[in-house]
């Protein structure tokens, strides 16, 4: 299991990404498979074996492309076709560079494939299988090396749950971007007359710009902003708030932090985008808009759903185990077919 040398796996605080692959990882492991995990830094907090490629995670240079590349150098020269079965690349850069590779890569896409990412992934080796983390995703590049679809999860045994509506404030919770819709967010709670907190990752340069010059000058007493918060924070936050606001103005390829939001008993309401539908069950574990006008109704209206409908949810559609089962399927489908392709070969030499 491969991912990026930027955080710790799971993370202090933002990361979805690795949130996702702990729980994969532990599931893995809890399911018989031997997983070494291969990341940055010293720390991990999961069941595998780990393997540092780095001393130091590189965080502060999240976004740049060398110490990626440096990452997965160190890998390719690690893993041993004697001692791994499959490599799982989570990585931005990774499926571009696995056709190098002696074992054979899956790679999840984590990001919308589209754009200068989707020119990326489609110069990517065709012996090398991509994962999408929904149908949404999958559908915005049909024509990519696609070997599945597995939706993200979560550990959510141990998540604190709430009983009854929360009592508290809107919350938006996200990186600062545009693509967010932070200042969406502010104008729908307004006109719904609800408190609203803000809370968001805002590291790199762009997020910091985005949020000094678009989103301060909204802000008002009846918004709350948190900057960086950390686990233990927006745990505390999901539990209080009314529902989560989800205004995306992008095709979001997943969401996880719905899938988090649902999990404690909170209620999503969102727009109609990307892999939406495919989390939120509208009237049961939130609501769907298809127009930013009709947000502040059906944030108004997320008080009347009942937070134990969305815990079962996230239990039934969303669990560690089950993303470990699609992913066994994926695995065994994709080793299975390059086997096929293997002997087909050899009986073309043969003649």
């Amino acid at each position: 299991m491969v991912v990026p040398p930027w955080l710790s796996v799971p993370p202090p605080g933002y990361g979805g990404l690795e949130h996702v692959v702990a729980g994969l990882v532990d599931a893995l492991v809890e399911r018989g498979h031997a997983v070494t995990l291969f990341g940055a830094g010293t720390e991990h907090g999961t069941a595998a074996e780990f393997v540092s490629t780095h001393p130091e995670l590189q965080y502060d240079r999240m976004g740049e492309s060398l110490p990626e590349l440096a990452h997965l150098a160190h890998v390719d020269r690690l893993v041993d076709p004697a001692d791994f079965d499959l490599v799982h690349d989570h990585t931005t850069i990774g499926p571009m560079v696995a056709g190098r590779r002696r074992v054979p890569t899956v790679a999840t896409v984590h990001g919308n494939p589209v754009g200068e990412y989707g020119t990326v992934l489609g110069n990517t080796d065709r012996g090398v299988g991509l994962i999408a983390i929904s149908h949404a995703q999958r559908r915005a590049n049909p024509g990519l090396p696609w070997v599945g679809t597995v939706h993200n999860a979560m550990p959510v045994r141990d998540l604190p749950h709430k009983r009854a509506p929360g009592a508290g404030p809107v919350l938006w919770l996200a990186r600062f971007s545009p693509d967010k819709g932070p200042d969406v967010a502010i104008r729908a709670c307004r006109a719904a007359g609800l408190p609203l907190t803000l809370v968001g990752k805002c590291h790199e340069p762009a997020e910091r710009r985005y949020l000094e010059q678009v989103v301060e000058p909204l802000l008002g007493d009846d918004v709350d902003l948190v900057v960086n918060a950390g686990r233990e924070a927006v745990l505390r936050l999901l539990l209080d708030a009314r529902c989560l606001i989800m205004p995306v103005q992008w095709a979001e390829p997943f969401g996880m932090v719905m899938v988090e939001a649902m999990a404690t008993g909170t209620p999503v309401v969102a727009l109609r985008r990307g892999a939406v539908p495919e989390l939120v069950r509208p009237g049961v574990t939130g609501l769907v808009c298809d127009r930013a006008e009709e947000l502040p109704a059906a944030l108004r209206a997320a008080a009347d759903l009942d937070p134990a409908d969305c815990v079962a949810h996230v239990a039934e559609s969303f669990s560690v185990e089950r993303m470990a089962v699609g992913h066994e399927a994926v695995y065994r489908g994709f080793l299975a077919g390059r086997a096929e392709g293997s002997r087909a070969v050899a009986r073309l030499v043969a003649g």
